[in-house]
């Protein structure tokens, strides 16, 4: 029983872990597609989007902030607005207004649940297995935040809705949240902020090393279920 719940699991992070490649390789298609239809190269030439951005001062920071925070709240796909927050602020300024933005919401979505719609949410979570968080919180405390965060078997706005439920602090669920994002942002961030070179026809290093990294990211589900697994009594919900 316990070796087929532990094959499962690992059949479950395979899914999960080729999930966000296949939509990267989608959109970067639709996206190369749609610019060479319209004849948009000019328009998404790096540096002369960035210069716009910049143009607009602290205004173009605060929107995409604004935008991270409200997201998962309201139930939108954060994959889309990582994306952005590399092409428009690059890879370091990227890499901290998205993991400071998916911070941010994730933090509302779990005040949200913690204080405003506790009933609403544990009706949504009941006879899922996120209804079970709370016992895990109790056990490993801000580890399973760590956990489904590095190991994104279940949807991330779900998820923030859910730990509003459960004991932990707000202190220990934010900086877990925050520091076990961080490779998947960086990853998908660094990726993103040179797609603009593939979509002008140019294969950079830049792009070359964000599909590496990206790459690895996915299979950190795969590794830590066959670790797990072979240790014997994985961490899992």
């Amino acid at each position: 029983m316990a070796n087929g719940q532990e094959r499962g699991g690992v059949q479950a992070a395979k899914k999960v872990s080729l999930v966000r490649p296949l939509i990267f390789l989608f959109l970067l298609i639709a996206v190369i597609v749609a610019v060479r239809a319209f004849h948009l190269q000019d328009y998404v030439e790096e540096q002369r989007l960035r210069r716009f951005i910049a143009s607009f001062g602290i205004w173009g920071p605060i929107i995409y902030l604004t935008v991270w925070t409200l997201a998962p709240a309201l139930f939108l796909p954060g994959l889309p607005i990582t994306l952005a927050g590399g092409v428009l602020f690059g890879p370091f300024w990227g890499v901290v207004y998205t993991g400071l933005g998916a911070t941010l919401g994730a933090t509302l979505a779990f005040l949200v649940a913690r204080y405003l719609a506790r009933e609403w949410v544990s009706a949504q979570l009941a006879g899922t297995k996120l209804s079970s968080l709370d016992d895990k919180v109790a056990q490993h405390g801000w580890k399973i935040v760590a956990f489904t965060r590095l190991i994104p078997v279940f949807p991330y706005f779900l998820l923030n809705y859910a730990f509003g439920l459960t004991r932990i602090s707000l202190g220990a669920y934010v900086i877990a949240t925050f520091f076990a994002m961080l490779p998947w942002t960086v990853a998908f961030v660094y990726f993103s902020s040179h797609i603009l070179d593939i979509i002008q026809g140019k294969l950079s290093p830049g792009f070359v090393i964000g599909v590496i990294l990206v790459a690895l990211v996915s299979l950190i589900p795969v590794i830590y279920k066959k670790i797990k697994a072979r240790q014997g009594g994985p961490l899992d919900l």
